[in-house]
């Protein structure tokens, strides 16, 4: 049985899981910052191993933005993936503003891509553009 966790996603832990995917992960006091201004963090928890996470950027208002949807090797196809995505389209029908649409938007892998297809996610014509600065 799997436990589910909302907004207690620690810096460590967080780049434990980035590291298990896309190599190296950012840097402690990176990752701190970036937890706690991340608006919803979800992980999942098989016994008090971290196996899963996601998080949710955005303005509360127009746009929320999925970001760094893991979920470790050996868990993946158990449907944790699906897991993850639900509790984050819940917060955002949760606190979006009643009657408006907003954009829920993510950037996805070429092999993910069906994977989000199937909570209606599509792709536009749209590019995505990325600069890497590297603050002095």
């Amino acid at each position: 049985m799997y436990t589910i966790k909302h907004n207690e996603l620690s810096a460590e832990e967080f780049i434990s899981l980035w590291e298990t995917v896309w190599g190296p992960g950012p840097s402690l006091e990176q990752t701190r910052l970036a937890m706690e201004h991340t608006l919803f963090r979800v992980s999942v928890f098989d016994g008090d191993r971290i196996i899963a996470m996601a998080r949710m950027i955005g303005d509360m208002g127009l746009d929320y933005y999925i970001k760094d949807v893991i979920v470790r090797p050996k868990y993946q196809g158990k449907g944790i993936g699906r897991l993850l995505m639900n509790e984050l389209l819940q917060f955002v029908n949760a606190n979006g503003i009643r009657g408006t649409g907003v954009f829920v938007e993510l950037c996805a892998e070429p092999d993910k891509i069906s994977f989000y297809q199937k909570f209606g996610f599509d792709a536009n014509e749209a590019q995505r553009l990325k600069l890497m600065v590297q603050v002095k």
